[in-house]
């Protein structure tokens, strides 16, 4: 079985103890969180939405990012994935969400941020978290890396514990 599946499948063991619901909001994997999720069967009883806001106009007119933290911090930053998944847990009514942006390449690195880039973050209704990542490889590994990483993050975080890498 593939990774991606296992883990959702995953997920929804955790959640559905919890009656809870899933929210995503992605950037650089352009639905690929919420695909993995909805290829689990029954995924419809925790799964509550998916958001992708691929461009900077999207992330605020969705998901409500002020704009002017682009300008700031830039896309890939721990503020805009911060109120990315405030956004979408506030806008689905979901108690769990995880948001990413990222640079998954070729083109689009910087010094600062090079290509592989990753912010992710996660919420459950009363914490925060967020972690910058550093994911190797091409455009399709890194949009694979993240989606591993955000599912990851989102089984911790359902199971109590600090999602975050560590």
């Amino acid at each position: 079985m593939d990774t991606l599946t296992d883990l959702a499948r995953q997920l929804g063991e955790c959640l559905k103890p919890l009656t809870a619901q899933v929210t995503t909001a992605e950037s650089c994997t352009g639905g690929g969180i919420a695909e993995a999720i909805t290829r689990i069967p029954g995924s419809s009883a925790w799964f509550e939405a998916g958001y992708v806001t691929y461009s900077n106009t999207q992330k605020t007119a969705q998901l409500k990012v002020p704009a002017g933290l682009f300008a700031q911090v830039g896309a890939v930053s721990r503020e805009v994935v911060e109120a990315m998944v405030r956004g979408a847990c506030s806008r689905s009514g979901a108690r769990f969400g995880v948001a990413v942006s990222g640079v998954a390449g070729p083109d689009g690195g910087s010094l600062e941020k090079p290509v592989g880039t990753v912010w992710l973050a996660w919420a459950d209704g009363e914490r925060l978290f967020a972690e910058r990542r550093q994911f190797p490889g091409n455009r399709d590994q890194v949009r694979h890396a993240t989606v591993q990483a955000a599912l990851e993050g989102l089984i911790r975080l359902a199971a109590g514990e600090n999602p975050e890498r560590g």
